[in-house]
Order: C-alpha cells, then sequence, then structure tokens
C-alpha cells in the first residue's frame, strides 16, 4: 500500500503542498459563486419550467420579467413627489435592460380600470412603478436598479424594489456571503476544537489538510464535469467537510489502539488503515449510493446535487486514506495517548426495555410531525424576520403581491372573447380572484378592454371592434397579444400572489383559483410562473427527500446485511437509521421551521453520520467476537472503542455547525441546525439505542451483563 510513503520525512510537507495547490486551483478555475436564475433553482431542460415557458411564449412573451418599485411620499408634498416620480422613472428608462415602464408620470392611474390596479396602493401617499426589464442576469441587473434607487433616493422619498429577478439576486448575495463566513469560521472553529480534543499538531495539521484538500479536489472534479456551484450544490463544501472528518476521527481513533502494539511506525500505519478501511469503504459506499439516487429526480439541480454528492463522497474516502495517515505518523506515543471514555457511560443497560421503549415513543412522537413538514415556504422566509430588506418587500407584496402566476382560460361552452357573456364570464372570474386575499394586483382580458373603453369615443365600439382597434394602436398591440390568442378563444389572466399571506400550500391556493374559474363558466387550461414553479419546486423537495433517504435507507439495508452477516442485526441497524431523518423532519415539522431548498440536503449528512458509526460499530463487533469474545461483552467493548470517535466527531460537527445560527440568512441557520440535530440522532442511535436493541433481542441474558469500559 503506502506504508512506506505515509512515514517518509518529507510525507506531510508533500502533502500540505498538495493541499495548497488544491486551493489556488480551486481559485483559478472554480466560480464558488452560486448561481442562480430568475425561473428560480430550474434549468432550461426541465420539464416544470418547459410547461411555464410554453404557457409564455404562447402568448407572445419573451424572457421579460417585472420589477415593482414602490415609491412614499413621506414629505406630504404631492407635486414635488410627481416631479420625483418623473425623475425616477426617466432613470430607469435609460437603462439598457428595462424595456418598458409604467408610472403615474405615463399614465393616469385613476380613471384606468388597468392602471390603478398596477400603480395604485391601499397607502394614497405610495404609488408603484412597473418596470419591464430583459433577460440580464439578476447579478448584473440589481447593481444597476440599486444605483437608480439610490441616485434618486431623498428626504420625503422612501423606495423599495421587488420582483423576482430582486429577489433571486438577494437569496444568491445572501448565500453566498454566509458561504465565504461561515464555512472559514466554520473550519477555524473546527481545527480549534481538534486541537482541544486530540492535544497533537501532527493530527489537527493532517485532519484541516485532509478536509481541505477533499473540497477541493471535489470542487475541481464536479466543475470539470461541467457542474457549477448551485443552491442545492452550494452546501457541497460542507458536506464534503462533514464525510471526510468522519472517516478522519476513525483512523485516528484506530491508530491510538495500535499504539498498544510493538510495532514499527509504517506497519502501525498499515495497521489503522486496515482497521477502519473495511466499514469507511462500506459508509462510503452507502452514502455515495444514496446521492446517486437522486438521478431519479426529475429536476435537473436534484440530479446534480445526487452527482456532486457522490463525487464528494469517493474523495472524502480517498483523500483521508492517502494523505491522512501521513500526518499520523508524525504523532508521538505521549501525544495520542488512548483516551478512555468514562465507565459509567460504556455500560449496556441489564435492562433495556425502559430504555428502548422511551428511545422508541419519542422518535414516534416526532415522526407524527413529519406530514407536518413545509417544503413550499414562502418566498420571503428566505430573509430574516424584522431585517430592513424583507420589511421592504413584505410592504410591496402587501400591497399587490410578488410572486407571479399565470392562468389561461377559456370559456367552457366555446365562446370566444368577441361574445358579451364571455365578456361578463371572465369579470365574474376577475371578481373572484380580487376577492381571495392571496391574490394580489389582476390584469386580463376584462381589465384590459375596461381601459380601452375609458378612451375616446371607445364606448361605442363592439368588444371585436375594440379588439381591433387595440390590435392596431401602440402601445396597446404589444399588450394585447400577451393575454390574447389570434382567434379569441383563450386568453391569459396574470396574477401578482401575496406571499406574506400564510396558506397550506401553494397548490391548494392554484386549485381555488381553478375553482373560480369554473365557477364563472370558463375552463382552466394551464397554469405557469413562478408561484407554479414554487409549487412544483416544494413537491420536489419532497420527493428528493423521500428518493434520497428513502434509496439510503434501501441501499443500507443491502450494506447491513454484508456487514452485520445476520438479519437480527440487519433490522435493528435499519430501524435505528430510520429514526434519525424522523426525528430531523419531525421536530422542523412540529416546529414549523421550513425545509426549504437549501435546506434540504442536511437531511442526507446527518444520515451519513449515522450509517458511519452504525458500520464502524458492527464490524468492530464481529472483530472482536471474530477474537474470541462473547457475542453481548464483544458489543459492550466495540460501543466502548468507537465512542471515542463517534464523540469527538458529533462534538466537532455540531460546535462547527452552530455558529451558522448566527447567519442573518434563515436558510443557513436552518441548515446547521439540521445538521447538528441530525447528527446528535445518529450518535445516540449508535451508542444507545443499537446496543440496546441487540441486549433486548437475547433471549436469555446473564445477569452481569454490564461490562465497564476499562474491562
Amino acid at each position: 500500500m503506502f506504508r512506506r510513503a505515509w512515514t517518509h520525512p518529507k510525507a506531510h510537507w508533500v502533502s500540505l503542498v498538495v493541499a495548497a495547490i488544491g486551493l489556488g486551483a480551486v481559485g483559478v478555475w472554480v466560480d464558488l459563486s452560486p448561481k442562480v436564475e430568475s425561473d428560480f433553482f430550474f434549468s432550461a431542460d426541465d420539464p416544470q419550467l418547459q410547461v411555464s415557458t410554453e404557457l409564455n411564449q404562447r402568448y407572445g412573451g419573451g424572457g421579460e420579467e417585472l420589477v415593482v418599485v414602490r415609491a412614499e411620499d413621506t414629505a406630504g408634498d404631492p407635486e414635488v413627489y410627481r416631479e420625483r416620480i418623473g425623475e425616477l422613472t426617466e432613470a430607469f428608462l435609460e437603462m439598457e435592460a428595462v424595456t418598458t415602464i409604467f408610472s403615474i408620470t405615463t399614465d393616469d392611474a385613476e380613471p384606468s380600470p388597468m392602471f390603478s390596479r398596477l400603480l395604485l396602493t391601499p397607502d394614497e401617499a405610495a404609488t408603484n412603478l412597473i418596470v419591464s426589464v430583459d433577460e440580464t442576469d439578476p447579478e448584473l441587473l440589481l447593481p444597476l436598479l440599486e444605483a437608480v434607487v439610490e441616485e434618486h433616493r431623498a428626504p420625503g422619498l422612501d423606495v423599495v424594489i421587488s420582483g423576482v429577478p430582486v429577489i433571486v439576486e438577494q437569496i444568491r448575495r445572501n448565500l453566498f456571503r454566509d458561504l465565504q463566513v461561515f464555512s472559514l469560521a466554520s473550519l477555524l472553529l473546527f481545527g480549534l476544537l481538534a486541537a482541544l480534543i486530540y492535544r497533537n499538531l501532527g493530527i489537527v495539521a493532517g485532519a484541516m489538510t485532509s478536509c481541505i484538500t477533499a473540497c477541493a479536489a471535489t470542487l475541481l472534479l464536479t466543475q470539470a464535469i461541467g457542474i457549477q456551484i448551485g443552491l442545492l450544490t452550494a452546501n457541497l463544501i460542507t458536506i464534503v467537510f462533514v464525510l471526510t472528518l468522519s472517516h478522519i476521527v476513525f483512523l485516528t481513533a484506530n491508530w491510538r489502539r495500535a499504539g498498544g502494539f510493538e510495532l514499527a511506525p509504517d506497519e502501525r500505519a498499515a495497521r489503522t488503515v486496515s482497521l477502519t478501511l473495511t466499514a469507511s469503504f462500506w459508509s462510503m459506499a452507502t452514502t455515495l449510493l444514496g446521492f446517486l439516487s437522486l438521478l431519479l429526480a426529475e429536476a435537473k439541480p436534484l440530479r446534480e446535487l445526487g452527482i456532486a454528492g457522490a463525487v464528494g463522497a469517493a474523495t472524502a474516502l480517498a483523500v483521508a486514506y492517502t494523505i491522512y495517515p501521513a500526518f499520523l505518523g508524525r504523532g508521538s506515543e505521549a501525544t495520542v495517548a488512548a483516551a478512555s471514555p468514562p465507565a459509567a457511560a460504556s455500560l449496556i443497560s441489564a435492562r433495556p426495555s425502559g430504555p428502548l421503549a422511551v428511545i422508541a415513543l419519542v422518535v414516534l412522537v416526532l415522526g407524527f410531525g413529519v406530514p407536518r413538514l413545509d417544503t413550499d415556504p414562502g418566498l420571503l422566509t428566505y430573509f430574516a424576520e424584522g431585517a430592513d430588506l424583507r420589511t421592504g418587500l413584505e410592504t410591496i407584496d402587501r400591497d399587490g403581491g410578488s410572486s407571479t402566476l399565470n392562468i389561461a382560460i377559456r370559456d367552457a361552452s366555446g365562446g370566444t372573447l368577441n361574445d358579451d357573456e364571455v365578456y361578463d364570464r371572465m369579470w365574474v372570474f376577475q371578481n373572484a380572484l380580487e376577492a381571495d386575499s392571496v391574490v394580489g394586483a389582476v390584469v386580463s382580458p376584462a381589465v384590459l378592454l375596461a381601459h380601452a373603453r375609458t378612451l375616446p369615443f371607445a364606448g361605442f365600439l363592439s368588444l371585436s371592434g375594440l379588439l381591433d382597434l387595440g390590435a392596431r394602436t401602440p402601445p396597446f398591440d404589444e399588450i394585447i397579444v400577451q393575454y390574447v390568442t389570434p382567434d379569441r378563444d383563450e386568453v391569459r389572466f396574470f396574477l401578482r400572489m401575496k406571499e406574506s399571506v400564510e396558506e397550506p400550500s401553494r397548490q391548494a391556493v392554484m386549485d381555488r383559483v381553478e375553482g373560480y374559474a369554473v365557477e364563472a363558466g370558463l375552463e382552466p387550461v394551464q397554469m405557469g410562473g413562478l408561484y407554479d414553479l414554487q409549487a412544483q419546486l416544494g413537491r420536489l423537495i419532497t420527493s428528493s427527500l423521500q428518493l434520497g433517504l428513502g434509496g439510503l435507507l434501501l441501499l443500507f439495508l443491502g450494506v447491513a446485511v454484508i456487514v452485520s452477516r445476520s438479519a437480527k442485526v440487519t433490522t435493528m441497524m435499519v430501524a435505528c437509521l430510520a429514526g434519525v431523518p424522523l426525528v430531523v423532519l419531525g421536530t422542523f415539522g412540529w416546529a414549523g421551521v421550513s425545509v426549504d431548498i437549501i435546506t434540504s440536503p442536511a437531511a442526507n449528512v446527518a444520515l451519513a453520520m449515522g450509517v458511519d458509526s452504525m458500520i464502524h460499530l458492527v464490524v468492530r463487533v464481529r472483530r472482536l467476537r471474530d477474537g474470541g469474545l462473547a457475542d453481548l461483552e464483544s458489543w459492550s467493548q466495540a460501543r466502548t472503542q468507537i465512542m471515542g470517535p463517534v464523540l469527538a466527531a458529533t462534538l466537532l460537527i455540531c460546535v462547527g455547525f452552530g455558529i451558522f445560527g448566527l447567519s442573518a440568512f434563515p436558510p443557513t441557520g436552518r441548515f446547521g441546525l439540521a445538521v447538528i440535530l441530525g447528527t446528535m440522532t445518529a450518535a445516540t442511535m449508535a451508542l444507545v439505542t443499537l446496543p440496546l436493541a441487540v441486549r433486548a433481542w437475547q433471549k436469555r441474558p446473564p445477569p452481569d451483563l454490564e461490562v465497564a469500559a476499562s474491562g
């Protein structure tokens, strides 16, 4: 193997150079800025987005997005306010990315059924500017919009901007900032804690070098196969760091244990790897296949997470077993002397039924919270409550909504928009929508025609005449084609939905909207837009949890059979591991904590920790049993021996991820909380629940089962 290389005098220096080269390569070739598109995390080839795009194209829509600018007169001077709105309007029009703009200085809002809905707000002191922008990257667009707002911001004028490009870019900024700040802080904290636990510079340097190298190698490999950092892969660095650290703590524990033998340095390193590799390999294989199960998902971002996670799992194992042993070779007997856990902590209860019943009850109660899990949170939950940004977004959202929804409808009896009866039914639908608390501003052909009738002499024209006139009159010719098909038998309603109004789910709201159409005598044809995409994203998160966690448990079943070679032990291992996601997701469900697209990978990280701990425990049991120990004694001794590394890994991970809770970006805090909760649960299942279950399964246990760690 590498036994001679590990103990070479310069091996650790070579490893440090490799880590430095890896970091340099990442800095040169890898863009760490998360890619977040205006289509809210969907790629162009996703079927969900294709449906929404097809609806938009059918009504002559390109790639334009709406940005709502809310300007409030806080000085109480209408003339000055109107003048400033005019200047702001002109400034936005000068932007290359802006295609059209409507404001109170471009159109008379009050008499118009259309512009009164778009430009006026419940607050008489505030009005909206509706800005249409092209497909400019939100990362480039938002700074330009902010520059215009800042230039015209003045005492007496409060300006807030919102819209899909604005919200998406704010999410990307927050995530990128947290990745930089908290990933670095976590790295430093991991190193500090490792120094306090192991009190050996070689071990700490080796752990940090191995984790950094694994992260760098994973980023370079994923970049090479065309996977960029996105919202789902943004936590990839953290996932790989944890997976690598898990291998390292078990290697360190076995290195200490091998110190009790009279072995040469290279033989000791080889024995350490031999004792640890089997369990680590099966842990890696289970985690890798669990990530690959996400390839069954429809959405491209979920598939990319599966590929990136699988690459990270394999890389973590490879780096941990090639680089880290070189640093173990630097340690001395005194500084790496084995530490024994307290004797009381290493006991297996002689009466396991009671503790097992309590554990099962807790898991069961928490598990009932899983159906309550919110995987479809509102856009505003991505921002901290009380923050200026969220307050501004909520204000615009309450005024007229912030998430777009398109619905194509036609007359149930086959009529066209030329018919007065169809026009009347559209108004019934329009009024029902506007009466719903979740629906903000609504623009439809009914509103457009009502606006057209306010024009001179238009009141004398029929509906067909109005449509013909509008189709020939700029700028209404461009607007009408976005709401009415050429044969006028199908129309589009454009809704701005309110994210600040709590509802059971977006799907329930959309079902209600379709019900309004049916009640009005209309037939819903198709839905699309950001609101619909978010609903589908929530379903995809749910399916990814089911596929990822369910697939991992199924794969773990096969690995557990190979590792334990016992049907009884396999059953207990799978049951214990299943408790980890039940506790994490159930706790989130009962507590009302959202599981968004950024938080969802945390469950996989926690489950990977549970897999690792249990496999190492069972492999150690087999080794001890092969060495002549009785069954129950081998379980007690194995538990004692892995307790140190499991608790060390748990402490490192919990404290390291604990600082994520200080983030002002809620998804980062939720991700950290999920990892901490899952890691603690995984440690409990491996060190307490599984040994107790084995003890309870014995038909005739001896009375003096308890075995101290010293024994």
